[in-house]
């Protein structure tokens, strides 16, 4: 069975920068999620270039996000990763690993929830 585009669906990003090029709006949509111009703090994007065996990445914040709002975002993030990792590769040991780092992480930097 021949794969063929049958729909297309768009991701936009929307960065407002300052006179010095420094992100300060950050706003997003996705055409399939139902979402239009979501405000937003911080951007991850990493792309994988096959033909360069590399990843292309961007990451950018805005000067409202705080210290603990970024310490959450990369806790969130690394979770995150560790999932879609398991996911694609069926990694169970090493997502398990991934996981306990995460854990350590939020306690390093104080972010687990109170029990």
């Amino acid at each position: 069975m021949e794969d063929k585009i049958t729909k297309i669906s768009e991701i936009k990003v929307e960065i407002g920068m300052n006179e010095n090029h420094l992100p300060i709006d950050m706003k997003w949509s996705a055409s399939d999620g139902g979402i239009e111009n979501a405000q937003a703090k911080a951007l991850f994007l990493a792309l994988w270039d096959s033909n360069e065996k590399n990843t292309m990445k961007i990451d950018l914040w805005t000067k409202d996000m705080s210290v603990e709002e970024m310490k959450q975002f990369f806790h969130q993030t690394l979770l995150s990763l560790s999932d879609t990792f398991e996911k694609a590769t069926g990694e169970k040991n090493i997502t398990d690993d991934l996981r306990d780092y995460c854990h350590h992480f939020a306690d390093k930097m104080n972010i687990l929830p109170e029990e």
